[in-house]
């Protein structure tokens, strides 16, 4: 048994409509000249790198653009862009500006700047040793939270899986957060990140009582615990209030303002407390699909809440009263927990994504490899309030299937 638990903050945030244009007053207050900026394609046909451009070239900085992210990107794309970066400009501040993607490619970029080395010497947990270049995160999706998080995911092109680097070293120095550069995010895209969010939220508030964490030493996914259970809670109640409005009214910025606080928020629970099988199970899941990390985590959600069910104890009430399902229909029902899954497919119906893993291109004879991966993923896998076996997960796959 674990007796301690200890919550790793991010750096700093800002937050709120605007917030862009504090950007250049922020590199000014970290003595910054050189800017590295890593984006993609979409962000550029979009007019936000215009805009961001506009901000920085006003103030004189000297800025080197890389708008090549890939999603989930393969491990050349990360040496693609770090030797980038070394060729064009020796830089004092990284900026990551975009979804996951391009916030993740820059925080391992970031790493490779400080660090050098592959990106495979730092697969896994607590392999970065010091700090990584000062980087600041622009999100510009409401999904992955990775502006806060202390974790980069790209894909292992060699072993055909999509792979973690965590460390609390990775959490961006600022995290800059303005609703406003949410508004231009199509429907579909809008969809898969905020229900990657709630993803987050809801397996870091159901994850393993910290007590019980089978690991020795400090690790960085440390269970449910306090602060982290109150932080996924509010994260809850805010996308699960507002998802299905920002899919379908996209210029409605009230609630693009509270699904990137919920992705915020949801961010700083999981990279504290951890992710759980949802996550581990979509990580083999997306070196066979080419469907989106946060498509893959939210078909997964329903059927592993459901998988875990008799292991969450008290905590689904409070989980169903923070998906705003009716008190009514709680006091009614005779299982909870299928209410709570019924809640989240229908969820996923409304905001067009597919509930069955046949709809994305899995195979039924994939399910035993799929299993197999995910349940080597261990500091994922430890955090799963249900033991997890080979059996079980097939059985779940099935039923997802």
């Amino acid at each position: 048994m674990r007796d301690t638990w200890s919550y790793f903050p991010s750096g700093k945030i800002i937050f709120g409509n605007g917030a862009i244009h504090k950007l250049g007053e922020l590199l000014k207050n970290m003595n910054a000249r050189n800017i590295f900026l890593i984006t993609d394609k979409g962000i550029v046909q979009s007019g936000i790198l215009n805009t961001v451009m506009h901000i920085l070239e006003k103030d004189n900085f000297q800025v080197k653009v890389f708008d090549g992210t890939t999603p989930e990107p393969p491990v050349s794309k990360v040496l693609e862009c770090y030797e980038y970066a070394k060729k064009e400009i020796n830089a004092d501040v990284i900026i990551g500006l975009g979804g996951g993607s391009s916030i993740d490619l820059a925080k391992v970029v970031a790493l490779l700047v400080a660090h050098g080395g592959q990106p495979q010497d730092y697969f896994g947990e607590n392999a970065i040793p010091s700090a990584i270049a000062p980087l600041i995160a622009i999100p510009t999706t409401a999904g992955t939270g990775s502006e806060v998080t202390s974790v980069a995911v790209v894909t292992d092109t060699v072993n055909n899986i999509k792979v973690g680097i965590s460390n609390n070293y990775l959490r961006p120095a600022v995290a800059l957060l303005d609703p406003e550069l949410t508004m231009q995010l199509p429907p579909y895209v809008t969809a898969c990140s905020g229900i990657d969010a709630l993803a987050h939220a809801i397996e870091a508030y159901l994850a393993k009582d910290f007590k019980y964490i089978q690991a020795e030493g400090d690790i960085l996914f440390q269970g449910s615990a306090p602060i982290s259970d109150t932080l996924a809670l509010q994260a809850i109640e805010l996308i699960s209030k507002n998802l299905v409005t920002a899919v379908q009214q996209g210029t409605n910025l009230e609630a693009r303002s509270n699904m990137l606080l919920g992705s915020l928020l949801a961010g700083l629970a999981f990279s504290n407390a951890g992710t759980a099988a949802a996550h581990a199970l979509a990580y083999p899941i997306g070196g066979l699909s080419k469907s989106p990390h946060g498509e893959v985590t939210g078909l997964l959600l329903p059927y592993v809440i459901s998988y875990n069910a008799r292991t969450t104890g008290d905590k689904i009430n409070k989980l169903a009263q923070a998906l705003h399902i009716p008190a009514h229909n709680l006091h009614l029902a005779s299982d909870k927990i299928q209410l709570v899954v019924s809640h989240i497919i229908d969820i996923l119906q409304q905001i067009g994504l597919p509930t069955q893993l046949h709809s994305i291109g899995i195979k039924r004879e994939q399910l035993p490899e799929i299993a197999e991966k995910a349940i080597q993923i261990e500091r994922l896998i430890r955090n799963n309030p249900r033991a997890a076996t080979i059996g079980g997960f097939i059985d779940l796959l099935e039923k997802a299937y």
